[in-house]
């Protein structure tokens, strides 16, 4: 499908008076993304008495979210590669303000959850605004907008929290859903009119069959890992669903690796330049998860526990909300840092950042405003490394694969983060002592979180300092059976 005339300039190169707000817009609806997964997250303990829903029931409502994201990522990514990325950032984009219209409907706990999932094939929008940036941007810009799209997932959170916090406490928690409609809508119009279609398409017919097996290995493994904790590790259902999952990815393998055109690319995947980079997005995010997780629940302890700080849920959002602000200001920074460096040393130095501020959080968990530098730290390292994660995929994967690849590393990162919430919550319960009569997590129980995800950070650092430092993706010749990826040089010439 072609660009639009006053969009898109001959050659995918971004011209004309919209697309100047290309960046932004696409930024919108990154840190949109971000305050969808997280709104809910006030609700938790008020929607068994909203619902007539049980506490399992209603820890469904995040369930649901990251394991349709989890699953509609990859897919998602490989729909934009082949028919267009703007079109299927449309889709999901639509599909995420019809679940907001319909959680704002319905207080059944069912509708709510299948909306809920509805929401998750939002996930998507990052790695596919990436694939259009790389698309459709100069390269003396390209470097800072990525690293803007990728800040936006933490801005987006911490964000999200307090915002949604203050209208749950203040009025009706449907209104919340309405908000995230019509952001939606405004989001969709957005897209329409500023940005435009990417030429650069792999033509092809779609994997369906490696689309519902990457499904249905996935659905099993993030369920036994988000679950295990409310099941129990050693029950027959999370090891059914941990077997499940070992041999349908197993089998969802093989098919990729003799399928003619693969939902996932695994002969590219195996690579170096692109596994590696993989491999960091699940520790980094299982590093970063463990900030935000651990940092909520440590607030808002009791003060009888003699660490804890009773706060609210917005008192909460607004100690996280430094976090996700030095996210947006540090993007240009890491972009600039990878410029001079390349992104593989901004990668080890974001992990390393992260870790240092693990440490901060270890010397003292006491102290509100220590406790804001150190989360604060850890936002910047993620900063840094998460600008540091796209950019590499981009420099090592053909033109006509960035959005799926982009959408396998944004699904390493959610798979991190189901594992970091199912680690914390492991330790936690783990250290746990009874204060007036409840069980609450002891502070060595926190220190010990938060020396896991520092110890993971370190091994994040020594991943990135293990990539191969360079070819363009140029260099690189897809794996796909007849595709002729289209170079920026091709472009510009055509």
């Amino acid at each position: 499908m072609a660009s639009p005339a006053p969009i898109s300039a001959p050659g995918g190169k971004a011209a004309g008076p919209r697309a100047r707000l290309t960046v932004p817009v696409l930024a919108y609806c990154g840190i949109l993304m971000a305050v969808m997964q997280t709104v809910v997250v006030p609700l938790l303990p008020d929607l068994p008495r909203l619902t007539g829903a049980s506490a399992g029931a209603v820890s469904w409502t995040v369930t649901a979210s990251l394991l349709s994201g989890a699953v509609l990522t990859p897919v998602l990514g490989r729909a934009g590669d082949m028919y267009g990325k703007r079109r299927v950032l449309l889709l999901s984009f639509a599909l995420m303000a019809a679940g907001s219209v319909v959680c704002a409907l319905t207080s059944d706990i069912g509708v709510l959850i299948a909306a809920r999932a509805l929401q998750g094939a939002a996930s998507c929008v990052v790695p596919l605004s990436i694939s259009i940036l790389r698309d459709e941007l100069p390269p003396q810009r390209r470097g800072s907008a990525v690293a803007l799209m990728s800040s936006t997932v933490g801005v987006g959170a911490a964000l999200g929290l307090p915002a949604a916090a203050v209208v749950v406490q203040y009025a009706n928690w449907h209104v919340m859903f309405w908000a995230t409609a019509a952001l939606g809508a405004t989001g969709v119009a957005l897209i329409r009119w500023a940005v435009p279609e990417s030429p650069v398409r792999e033509p092809g017919r779609f994997d369906v069959t490696g689309a519902l097996g990457l499904a249905a290995g996935l659905i099993c493994l993030l369920l036994a890992v988000s679950q295990g904790g409310q099941w129990g590790w050693a029950s027959p259902r999370i090891l059914s669903l941990f077997l499940g999952a070992a041999v349908v990815l197993a089998l969802w393998r093989r098919q990729q690796l003799r399928a003619e055109r693969p939902l996932v690319d695994l002969r590219l995947v195996s690579r170096p330049g692109v596994g590696l980079p993989h491999v960091a997005a699940l520790l980094t995010g299982f590093a970063f998860y463990a900030n935000s997780l651990v940092t909520a629940q440590l607030v808002q302890a009791p003060e009888a526990s003699g660490y804890g700080l009773g706060l609210s849920i917005v008192q909460t959002g607004l100690c996280l909300l430094p976090g996700g602000i030095t996210m947006l200001l540090f993007s240009p920074v890491s972009a600039r840092i990878s410029e001079a460096r390349g992104p593989r040393v901004t990668l080890a130095l974001g992990a390393a950042v992260i870790a240092s501020g693990y440490a901060v959080r270890i010397a003292d968990s006491r102290e509100l405003w220590m406790i804001m530098v150190g989360a604060t730290v850890v936002a910047t390292g993620t900063t840094l490394a998460y600008s540091a994660l796209p950019a590499l995929v981009l420099r090592a994967v053909p033109p006509g694969q960035t959005a799926s690849a982009n959408g396998v590393n944004v699904l390493m990162r959610t798979i991190g983060q189901a594992v970091s919430s199912a680690a914390v919550a492991a330790v936690l319960v783990h250290h746990t002592g009874l204060v007036g009569g409840r069980p609450v997590p002891t502070l060595h129980g926190y220190l010990v979180a938060f020396a896991v995800a520092g110890a993971v950070a370190l091994a994040a650092c020594a991943v990135a300092l293990t990539i191969p430092a360079g070819s363009g993706p140029d260099d690189v010749p897809s794996t796909r059976g007849g595709t002729l990826p289209v170079s920026d040089e091709a472009m510009e010439g055509a």
